[in-house]
């Protein structure tokens, strides 16, 4: 049951200051009200995810396996409220939410999995060696411990998957981490609904309150208290470069300094070599235009850029993804803050004179967002800025090269993406490979012949990459190397056995796989 509430640890919480979830296809408001946390809410959720972090971070890994598998039952018990509210608030179809419900449960229990295996603790151990000349070794023993509380800001365009039970919840849980989610004024019926589940969730598992809060709420002010709050020791966000530099800002600003996993700004760059547009050009330019206008284009790995050598075969592709795009139904946006934002942008690009407009898609209402494809040439991208920024929407720009060695020079002066993807057929291989190491440097994945929207939640993948991809290049929000983000090492010398956690005793109780003296794979004794 929505009630408007703040959720926080068992309590539920109401204020005067109130807020709505509006229907972005006609901005009508969609019932009921919502109380809008304030600062004194922030003190309550970081008092008691404080309070619950020593109980939460030492449970053992078959505990906090069931909690995160009792998450992902909650979840589906909502039933069809859950995909009917989301649909409301965002949007967004029936099957997109029903897939992305499934993307959710499914990463909650990939992470319980991962967990019971226990190999994020990295248990280390190097033997003493009293004997060694010169000088004996102590005996040193490494794990990773969690955190601290976490603060999780939900992201507008996966009202499920990065949202208040997403990746960055998922693996800040699976770490030993309390959670407090900043929830997402466009979907808070939606963000209430999957709360309450791991709320009950918690409960079920007899474990503190404190493990999590929800804190609704419009404003700015909400979310910079959130991090600033000196119990708080990471935070977990998607959304726009502006906000995630703000909250960078105030994050580096505390007397601890705690680290943003902000992911961010992304173009996704499309590189078409000679041989593929020459066999293809026709069928690349279908897949493209999928992808640019699969949900409004309200994807962070949205395929933004693409860069080619110019002559007839990129003609061919222009030709082919002009027609095809033209035929575009325009797609619902998800806010009128975003559609707005969407708007400015194409205009600036449709009123820049180095650019020129390719296409654009069918008119729409509201809200609905007109794809866009341009095109201008190398010298002109190389020399502003502007034109490889991000239009978070169905937006996206045609680079024509001289050569392949510009089309190099294109790739060096990008910022950091997330993805980037070769078009490419076997003739193209070798050009491939003299621009990889290049791409290595600018992108968190590299992909083959397919297209960069739809992010497999597996070990393997990483959705990340270089500044302003991310805020840091080194991490990844999706697959099990998230859970890295909020650990981090402790090492132990010389402690009895007595002393020493579960993970790292000398009779290895949970059977764990050990790096013993460099040998990894070791389950005996150590």
């Amino acid at each position: 049951m929505i009630t408007g509430s703040i959720l926080i640890g068992a309590a539920d919480i109401a204020t005067d200051d109130r807020f709505a979830a509006l229907d972005p296809s006609n901005g009508q408001a969609i019932g009921p009200e919502f109380s809008a946390a304030g600062a004194e809410h922030v003190d309550r959720a970081c008092a008691l995810a404080d309070a619950a972090f020593a109980s939460f971070s030492a449970t053992d890994l078959e505990t906090r396996a069931a909690f995160l598998e009792e998450i992902a039952n909650a979840i589906l018990a909502i039933g069809d409220e859950l995909i009917v509210r989301a649909m409301a608030e965002s949007g967004l179809p029936r099957a997109r939410l029903e897939g992305e419900r499934g993307r959710t449960v499914g990463q909650l229990r990939m992470f319980a999995t991962f967990v019971r295996t226990g190999n994020w603790l990295h248990a280390t151990i190097d033997p003493a060696l009293p004997d060694r000349t010169p000088m004996p070794r102590s005996d040193l023993r490494r794990r990773h411990v969690a955190l601290g509380p976490v603060a999780v800001f939900g992201a507008s365009n996966f009202p499920l998957a990065f949202s208040v039970a997403g990746g960055d919840t998922a693996s800040a849980l699976a770490a030993g981490c309390p959670v407090v989610v900043k929830g997402h004024p466009a979907h808070p019926g939606t963000g209430e609904l999957v709360a309450r589940a791991i709320r009950s969730a918690v409960q079920t598992c007899g474990l503190h309150e404190g493990v999590f809060s929800y804190l609704p709420g419009p404003s700015n002010e909400l979310g910079g208290a959130l991090v600033a709050d000196p119990r708080i020791k990471a935070v977990g966000f998607t959304g726009s470069r502006g906000g995630g530099l703000a909250l960078m800002r105030i994050a580096a600003s505390r007397p601890e300094p705690i680290p943003v996993y902000a992911e961010m700004s992304s173009i996704n760059p499309i590189l078409l070599f000679p041989a593929a547009l020459r066999n293809r050009a026709e069928a690349i330019a279908t897949g493209f235009v999928g992808s640019l206008t699969m949900g409004a284009g309200q994807f962070c790995t949205n395929p933004g850029l693409l860069i080619a050598v110019a002559g007839p075969d990129l003609d061919r592709f222009s030709n082919a993804a002009a027609a095809a795009l033209e035929g575009a139904a325009a797609g619902q946006m998800l806010t009128a803050g975003i559609h707005a934002n969407y708007e400015r942008g194409v205009g600036a690009l449709q009123g820049h004179n180095a650019v020129q407009l390719i296409a654009r898609g069918a008119v729409g209402q509201g809200c609905q967002a007109q794809a866009a494809l341009f095109a201008t040439d190398a010298d002109s991208f190389l020399a502003d800025a502007a034109l490889g920024h991000e239009v978070f929407g169905s937006s996206s720009i045609i680079v024509r090269c001289r050569d392949l060695a510009q089309v190099a020079d294109v790739i060096a002066g990008l910022e950091g993406q997330l993805t980037a993807t070769l078009q490419m057929d076997g003739e193209d291989e070798s050009a491939a490979a003299g621009l990889l190491p290049l791409l290595e440097r600018k992108a968190g994945r590299i992909l083959a012949n397919g297209w960069p929207t739809g992010v497999e939640v597996c070990h393997a993948m990483v959705h990340g990459g270089p500044f302003p991809a991310t805020s840091d290049g080194r991490t990844t929000s999706v697959g099990t190397l998230a859970i890295e983000r909020f650990l981090r090492p402790v090492c132990y010398q010389d402690l009895p056995d007595s002393l020493l956690p579960a993970s790292l005793k000398r009779d290895n109780p949970w059977q764990l796989s050990r790096q013993v003296d460099g040998q990894s794979g070791v389950r005996s004794a150590a």
